[in-house]
């Protein structure tokens, strides 16, 4: 069989073939676990993933049962590699409506975790079985464990990195303070080959001591239900930030309340199960709420992390952010912090937040600790956003 006839045979389907394919063995079985989501399949070969509960709707049928779906999900992690799976559990969950499925433990056992499927957990964290918590723990846990393992270095890397040059001065006070690594490369030209030695000119060190926090940093996290990956991605960064003795780190989330989970940082599973997806927004509350929290302004960075479809007091929410500004605090809006490519926004308020000099732009994880460098160097962020992100900032 022509490999590419075979491709396009798997891809359109039975029902709107046109290629005059047939299929049979490991194909056949694949096809049909394509067809119990995506329909337009054959109705033979399904392992009971397909055929029965069948409806008119488009892809519906893997009807109502779990150990029907627990099975389907075992298919497709054997005939697809583990970034297709996710892609058709995250179409399975938002076409079928299997959040309720998600309860049971012989479904979470069975599934492949992402980011996107702890998002479904968080937001049944408080209709869940007692039996159900347990497996859906362990799922948000190997999540966790493979995101700190991704980010964690790098983060810590360009952050101390930048902390180090934000820090640096030509007059240390003390030799402690000296950094002769750089102090040495900085006098080369300075060299006298009859002595062996260097005549240092200029001195390089730290305007203050390591063990000083340089930087205060809030993380105000939007957890209405269109900012699942958001939520999940900023607990691992706020976790990983607050292991860093030279920041200091709050995490607060907002809905139409407000709740802080600083005291959560040490363990992102807690904190992640310490969230609730959905409801309203207001931001305005939650701005207010850290500006509380803020002692040090002209050290202080501010990161909100909303769609900015504000529920509250638009005109006041504007009047913090100026306000913060005017007094230092580097302030940095994120529509969101996610792989899933253009955000749905307010763009009106984006724009006005651009008026007063807050650009507001989505940014991938792997983008996050790069922009942590560049908030901390205080450099000018709407052009590192255009530069790096390849995004219009509204400016």
């Amino acid at each position: 069989m022509d490999e590419r006839v075979r491709r396009w045979r798997l891809v359109l389907g039975g029902e709107a073939d046109g290629t005059g394919c047939e299929l049979s063995g490991a194909d056949a079985r694949m096809d049909a676990t394509l067809a119990a989501l995506y329909g337009g399949g054959s109705d033979g070969g399904a392992g009971g993933a397909a055929g029965e509960g069948r409806d008119s709707r488009r892809g519906a049928g893997l009807g109502g049962s779990a150990p029907r779906v627990a099975r389907w999900l075992g298919d497709i992690r054997s005939y697809f590699p583990s970034t297709v799976v996710q892609v058709m559990q995250k179409d399975a969950i938002e076409r079928l409506n299997l959040t309720r499925l998600l309860l049971e433990p012989e479904m979470l056992e069975a599934v492949e975790p992402d980011v996107h499927l702890v998002g479904t957990l968080i937001s049944l964290n408080n209709v869940m079985p007692e039996t159900a918590r347990r497996s859906a723990r362990a799922v948000v846990a190997k999540v966790v464990a493979d995101l700190e393992r991704r980010l964690s270095q790098r983060t810590k890397t360009a952050v101390s990195g930048a902390l180090d040059r934000s820090a640096r001065t030509s007059r240390p006070r003390r030799v402690a303070d000296i950094d002769w690594d750089r102090t040495i490369r900085a006098n080369l030209k300075n060299y006298l080959p009859d002595r062996k030695t260097i005549v240092p000119s200029r001195m390089v060190g730290y305007a203050r001591r390591q063990r000083a926090v340089l930087r205060d940093v809030t993380l105000c996290v939007d957890q209405s239900g269109s900012m699942a990956a958001s939520v999940v991605y900023s607990s691992v960064f706020g976790a990983v930030l607050a292991s860093m003795r030279t920041l200091k780190t709050s995490l607060v989330v907002f809905d139409t309340s407000v709740v802080d989970l600083t005291d959560r940082l040490h363990d992102p599973v807690e904190l992640l199960f310490g969230t609730q997806l959905g409801g309203g927004t207001d931001i305005n509350r939650a701005i207010a709420y850290c500006q509380g929290l803020i002692t040090r302004p002209a050290n202080s960075i501010f990161i909100l992390i909303s769609d900015l479809y504000e529920g509250g007091v638009r005109e006041e929410m504007l009047r913090r952010v100026a306000a913060m500004t005017a007094s230092g605090i580097q302030v940095i809006v994120l529509l969101a912090l996610s792989d899933e490519g253009q955000p749905h926004y307010d763009h009106e308020n984006a724009q006005a937040l651009a008026a007063l000099g807050v650009p507001a732009f989505a940014c991938t994880p792997d983008a996050f600790p790069a922009l942590m460098a560049a908030a901390i160097e205080r450099r000018d962020i709407a052009q590192w956003a255009e530069r790096t992100l390849s995004v219009r900032t509204g400016r």
